[in-house]
């Protein structure tokens, strides 16, 4: 579009029809009609021919900005009028033939931003989000949480980077960003909300100053930012798309910091070697345990031919994030969502919890219904609450991991209503668990409810309260 309206300004500025320039140029007036709406894109040569016929260089017509700033209205109504949230009006596309005002343009411009905005705002509910997510889980199952054409991408900028082996610097990634146009630049007034911001005009990718190298975070950060050009994502148009992206820009970031190559064959020694363990995994490329664990499970069955599961858990027993392939029944609500709810406390995601030395890795057998697991589970600690990260494979695999010779070992009848049945003082304590942590999670779940709902009332009244809520706040 902005080709086509740079042809047609420059022809009516030289004062040419289009049957005129197209006599200059040898083809027919309705061929030119076409390209200057963007229909259809001139050969290279053609537009040379164009270019002397209108008296300019070739130069002018390839410039990527608008040549006026009705075109610029122009080419963003016809923009807009692509969307999905247009179409899905059922209304007729407006053509901006040369009796439209400008600001009637304007206000109709305007008007299409302004329904996107409203758009963005209401996919976003929980209900959506939570079928969005459980709806990229499963289909993440279906793929063994494995992208090859990702693997690739990320690849090619590890090349660039000039990265071989061990962790990944900070200079490689500069590196990396320079080889797709971008420099980096640590601001110190980020809003809170935004992890990295990106100035796509100026090629600057502004990251805070918590990750100036030598600091936290930097690696993902950018590599993420980078992620979104190197994947060619737009402005997603649903909350499920968002979601795709964001696991997408993850995995691109993950896939760099542990290249495949180096990954498979780091993994693969230690399985030959019956010493598979996600501590040594992340030591060995300078990560965090979380992000080792998540990289175990893309290349887990697709190059290490095993089956796994994933948890984050928050110290409440709370799911924040889950994978699995390997049978194991997650905690699920009617949505088929995980997030939010309750692992069972029989389960290491939990009783690593327990633990007085949590500096190493916590090993545990787990007998569920639907077979037997062995669990590998590291706890952390954020400002808000403590964490574990667990990766669980079924008992046929423990063999090649380390702490297989445990001899911890809890049995889960999970989801039966016995298995984490406590007396009636306890079970009250964990109902408020699970309203605190869902007010976390869901704020406006409990938001509705007066203020000095809690404080002040005697424990009869707060365990009739959440048993009359339960279901509500899990």
């Amino acid at each position: 579009m902005t080709l086509g309206q740079r042809i047609r300004h420059f022809r009516t500025t030289a004062g040419l029809t289009l049957d005129q320039l197209g006599d200059k140029v040898g083809v027919a007036g309705s061929q030119l009609s076409l390209m200057e709406n963007g229909r259809r894109e001139p050969r290279l040569t053609l537009l040379s021919a164009i270019a002397s016929a209108t008296d300019i260089q070739l130069a002018d017509l390839l410039e990527e900005t608008p040549p006026t700033k009705r075109a610029a209205l122009e080419i963003e109504l016809d923009r807009l009028q692509r969307s999905t949230i247009y179409a899905s009006l059922g209304l007729p596309k407006i053509r901006p033939s040369k009796g439209i005002p400008d600001e009637t343009l304007e206000a109709i411009v305007g008007l299409h931003h302004e329904l996107s905005t409203r758009s963005r705002q209401a996919i976003a509910t929980p209900e959506e989000a939570r079928r969005a997510n459980t709806e990229l889980r499963q289909r993440m199952r279906t793929l063994d949480n494995y992208l090859p054409d990702l693997e690739k991408e990320a690849e090619k900028l590890t090349i660039a980077g000039n990265h071989t082996t061990g962790a990944l610097t900070h200079r490689a990634v500069s590196l990396m960003a320079e080889s797709l146009g971008f420099e980096l630049v640590h601001v110190h007034d980020l809003p809170h909300s935004a992890r990295s911001v990106t100035d796509l005009k100026h090629g600057r990718i502004y990251l805070p100053p918590a990750s100036i190298p030598g600091g936290h975070g930097l690696r993902s950060m950018a590599l993420q930012a980078m992620a979104h050009r190197v994947l060619g994502h737009t402005e997603p148009t649903s909350y499920a798309e968002f979601l795709h992206q964001r696991l997408e820009i993850n995995y691109f970031a993950a896939a760099v910091l542990m290249p495949l190559k180096q990954s498979v064959a780091f993994l693969s020694q230690a399985k030959t070697d019956r010493n598979i363990a996600v501590e040594d995994f992340r030591d060995a490329f300078g990560v965090t345990h979380e992000a080792a664990a998540l990289r175990f499970t893309n290349l887990a069955t697709s190059h290490l031919d095993l089956e796994t599961h994933f948890l984050r858990v928050g110290d409440d027993g709370a799911v924040y994030k889950a994978y699995e392939n390997d049978g194991l029944r997650l905690p699920v609500d009617v949505t088929g969502s995980a997030e939010g709810q309750f692992v069972c406390r029989n389960w290491s995601a939990r009783t690593a919890f327990t633990r007085t030395n949590r500096t190493t890795e916590f090993y545990q057998y787990t007998d569920a219904p639907e077979g037997s697991f062995f669990e590998s589970t590291q706890t952390g600690t954020t400002d808000a609450e403590e964490f574990s990260i667990t990766i669980g494979v079924p008992f046929s695999h423990s063999k090649w991991f380390r702490g297989r010779a445990t001899d911890v070992r809890r049995s889960s009848t999970c989801p039966d209503e016995t298995c984490c049945r406590k007396p009636e003082g306890e079970l009250r304590d964990r109902w408020a668990g699970n309203a605190w942590s869902s007010a976390k999670l869901h704020a406006h779940i409990l938001s509705p409810l007066p203020s000095g709902t809690f404080p002040g009332v005697d424990d009869r009244e707060l365990y009739e309260f959440l048993e009359s809520h339960a279901s509500d706040a899990s």
